[in-house]
């Protein structure tokens, strides 16, 4: 896709948005569904995605752990991000990788000590790009994928976030 499909593609979404800002807000669902062992499946719309203990908290390692699901979204937003914010600069890009790692103490989610944090103490997003563009559009490249990329945002914003229960 150009940059001038992007942005026909994109030209009637944003001017309902502007006319009607409540039609831009839509709720994304995801759902799991409890399952043999410790496991849990979610829908992801292709697939059936059956998640479980990573192998440093005790699992087999033929679940997914959803701390590197957590890694993949980041990686995949980010990277869809910078290939429409590329697209929309004018960024000829041949190809490239984005790569998204973290850093997990399990002492925290076993419980073994309470001062150690559970989840990640850093999450670190590196883009590989094959491309002869400047280093100032590069730099506005990853500034604007940032910006926009919606999971990177999510877990740099810390959403607010309800939990409640049903039995």
């Amino acid at each position: 896709m150009d940059r001038q499909g992007l942005r026909d593609l994109q030209a009637p979404l944003k001017a309902r948005y502007r006319e009607d800002p409540e039609t831009a807000v839509v709720t994304l669902q995801a759902q799991g569904t409890l399952g043999e062992g410790i496991t849990c499946s979610v829908e992801t719309g292709r697939a059936l995605a059956r998640a479980g203990l990573h192998p440093a908290t005790g699992g087999d390692g033929l679940s997914l752990c959803s701390g590197d699901m957590l890694l993949q979204a980041l990686a995949a937003c980010a990277g869809v991000t910078l290939g429409s914010v590329a697209t929309a600069l004018e960024v000829d890009l041949r190809g490239g990788t984005v790569r998204a790692e973290g850093d997990l103490d399990f002492r925290g989610t076993l419980a073994v000590d309470r001062d150690a944090p559970v989840g990640f103490r850093e999450i670190r997003l590196t883009f590989e790009l094959d491309t002869d563009a400047p280093q100032a559009q590069l730099a506005k490249l990853i500034e604007l994928t940032e910006r926009y990329c919606v999971v990177l945002q999510t877990i740099t914003g810390s959403a607010r976030l309800s939990v409640d229960y049903s039995a």
